[in-house]
């Protein structure tokens, strides 16, 4: 019970429980005789962010002691968090079985996004990067660059080529693809929200 925090409600009627100390009650009875295998169900389904982050504590240490968990989830930052494999399931029908890194590679490559200083660097910063990168550079805002990257051990490159061209930084970011993006190109719904949005616009 302590484990759980669920000690100062221990003589309070079940009635009276919210809807996650239910959750983890239910975990908790669940874990009585230590299973090697769990099952959880949507185990964070309705929870508050506290009692969430909880709940993904309280899994995490059944992992590093040698439980086996199998969960389900629809939010996709939690599979991000939690799993170690992942099955993508659309419709019945299973579409991707790996890892989170590698469902996201398999999307596409990552995207290396900078931001130029002096805004008067930013055409020639451009035509620095693509000719580095071997890739088409997008330009996002005044000063702010975006390009997709597929080798990042490139960046070193990348930036002492423009620190020797005199070129100032004020940030630099390498950003993977999301598991969000992951959903819509197996399932193909976000391709079918987008042209919703478009008959709709």
């Amino acid at each position: 019970m302590a484990e759980f925090e669920l000690s100062d409600v221990a003589s309070r009627p079940l009635s009276k429980f919210s809807g996650g100390m239910r959750r983890r009650l239910d975990l908790a009875v669940s874990l009585i005789s230590q299973p090697p295998l769990i099952f959880l169900d949507e185990p964070t389904t309705g929870l508050d962010p506290r009692t969430r982050t909880q709940m993904w504590q309280t899994i995490r240490k059944l992992v590093k002691g040698g439980s086996t968990v199998l969960l389900t989830t629809q939010y996709l930052d939690e599979a991000d968090q939690l799993a170690d494999n992942i099955v993508v399931i659309d419709k019945g029908r299973v579409v991707a079985n790996d890892t989170p890194e590698g469902l996201k590679r398999s999307v596409g490559s990552s995207s290396l996004h900078l931001s130029v200083k002096n805004t008067d660097n930013t055409a020639n910063a451009a035509q620095i990067i693509e000719g580095l990168l071997d890739a088409k550079v997008h330009l996002a805002e005044a000063s702010e660059l975006i390009a997709p990257m597929v080798n990042t051990d490139k960046l070193t490159d990348v930036l002492t080529t423009l620190k020797d061209a005199g070129i100032a930084l004020s940030g630099v970011s390498i950003l993977q693809p999301t598991l969000d993006e992951v959903f819509f190109a197996l399932t193909g719904k976000g391709s079918n929200t987008k042209k919703e949005e478009n008959q709709n616009g």
